[in-house]
């Protein structure tokens, strides 16, 4: 397993693991040394057929299914993720490239967001109205929409199906995943886990793809009636509009380009630390990392310094190896994109404080960077870097800062470092986010909603809020006779 599959990664259709019709796979490739380290197959338009026929049948069984049994299958999964951590995770690193330590945390995590799913699936209450007039009854339930399409990005290969699947799974829905075809295998367990569960053939389904025809085609389906996407704003988009012409009920957790404002009465070492932590998580690829770094100007020279120590200090290495805290970019793209921003900004003026250059020959790997004096017209202050890059720039005042981060049509996370209520007050209530830490690094715990604002999406993956884009509300009012 240290080096490669120990098989080929297949489709989950009607309850069997298969090939794709067409018996054509798709090359995984380990990021830490640029080789192919196994194969996973790729679904045709028949497979894609059979996958949503399964998931309809699937759904008339679960729907009807009684919440308690539900949930009782769902923490099963649960349980058997707790017992396959340490194979499962190592399958990630070896796919992704993130360390072995955050791999184990992503599927112990899993375990938890399914548990509490299960429970909150219990609790998809419906209402008694009184009514208006004697002898009428009218009350509202509510029902699960129906299959579900589900479309997952690589940077959490687990993480970000088990959302959606929980919570689909908890109000009665079938499910189609569409996993991405970079880090097959990981999902594959996930999924694994809750067919060894019990879960109902067809209850969920597993395929893998060319993006855009998988998703031409299960976004239109009539069967489908749901959609839930992770990923790229542009993508995001594109996909939105077709769930919009179908009259599809969509989710969209998109891109984000979070950013961080420390006042000059914060806890300056806290602020490093927590941001710095939180910015070199699994490389920097994570939709609410600390991106756009804005420190008040009398602190920013402290900041900087600080936080370039921390950076030279980060372990860059294979993920597999015990010592490392920081892998490498999951592709050569993310490579080249992380080359380009480093570029532009020095260009533009930016002082390298540490990094900034690609580390070894082999496989995707970039040192921890950290840039001073960004100005605000560079690409990394404008486009979501998604990479372990640090921008710092200064302010004045706190309007300022707020008008910065409130600059870009993102809105997904934000932070804030201040011992001031009053500060925090004033950035809790003005800035447009999805999600604010302050003095901490990022805690989205799945019973908090998850989900931005603006060109970040709409709808929520976490809290009592997820369930409801899996639920119809259904108004039934009797007369008496």
């Amino acid at each position: 397993m240290d080096n490669a599959y120990c098989e080929p990664v297949q489709l989950l259709i009607a309850g069997e693991w298969c090939p794709g019709s067409q018996d054509r796979t798709i090359d995984v490739v380990n990021p830490a040394t640029g080789r192919v380290i196994g194969t996973v197959a790729r679904a045709g338009k028949e497979d894609l057929q059979r996958a949503v026929a399964a998931a309809v049948r699937g759904f008339n069984v679960w729907k009807n299914t009684p919440a308690i049994e539900r949930a009782a299958i769902m923490r099963k999964a649960a349980s058997l993720m707790k017992e396959r951590c340490e194979p499962i995770a190592r399958l990630m690193t070896l796919e992704q490239g993130k360390p072995l330590n955050e791999s184990r945390a992503e599927v112990l995590n899993a375990a938890d967001i399914i548990e509490w799913f299960a429970d909150e699936g219990r609790r998809t209450y419906g209402r008694i109205v009184p009514p208006r007039h004697i002898g009428v009854q009218q009350w509202v339930v509510r029902d699960p929409v129906g299959p579900v399409a589900a479309f997952t990005p690589w940077n959490f290969p687990i993480n970000q199906v088990v959302r959606k699947l929980s919570a689909a799974l908890a109000c009665g829905c079938s499910v189609l995943v569409k996993a991405p075809e970079e880090t097959p295998a990981s999902p594959a367990a996930l999924v694994r886990a809750f067919v060894d569960a019990g879960v109902p053939a067809g209850v969920v389904g597993l395929v893998y793809g060319d993006p855009a025809e998988v998703s031409q085609y299960l976004i239109s389906h009539p069967d489908i009636r749901k959609v839930t996407f992770t990923g790229s704003t542009a993508v995001g988009k594109q996909l939105a509009a077709l769930a919009g012409a179908h009259m599809k009920r969509a989710t969209m957790e998109l891109g984000g380009h979070a950013p961080v404002i420390v006042a000059e009465d914060a806890d300056i070492e806290l602020a490093v630390r927590a941001a710095g932590a939180a910015k070199f998580r699994n490389a920097g690829q994570v939709c609410i990392s600390p991106t756009r770094f804005l420190v008040q100007k009398n602190v920013v020279e402290a900041f900087s310094v600080a936080m370039a120590n921390f950076a030279k200090e980060i372990t860059v290495g294979d993920g597999l190896k015990s010592d490392t805290t920081m892998g490498p970019l999951a592709n050569s793209r993310r490579l080249a994109a992380i080359e380009s921003f480093v570029s532009d900004a020095r260009e533009k003026g930016a002082t390298v404080l540490a990094g900034g250059e690609r580390c070894g020959s082999d496989g995707y790997f970039f040192a921890p960077t950290v840039l001073a004096d960004v100005p605000r017209d560079a690409a990394v202050f404008n486009d979501e870097p998604f990479g372990p890059l640090v921008a710092i720039t200064s302010f004045d005042s706190l309007d300022e800062a707020i008008e910065e981060a409130n600059r870009l049509p993102y809105g997904l996370a934000g932070y804030a470092f201040s011992q001031s209520f009053k500060t925090i007050h004033a950035l809790s209530r003005s800035l447009e986010l999805g999600m604010l830490w302050v003095n901490q690094p990022a805690a989205p715990f799945v019973e908090l909603p998850f989900g931005g604002v603006k060109d970040s999406g709409y709808g929520s993956e976490g809290g009592p809020e997820a369930l409801d884009a899996y639920l119809v509300s259904k108004t039934v009012s009797v007369r008496a006779v």
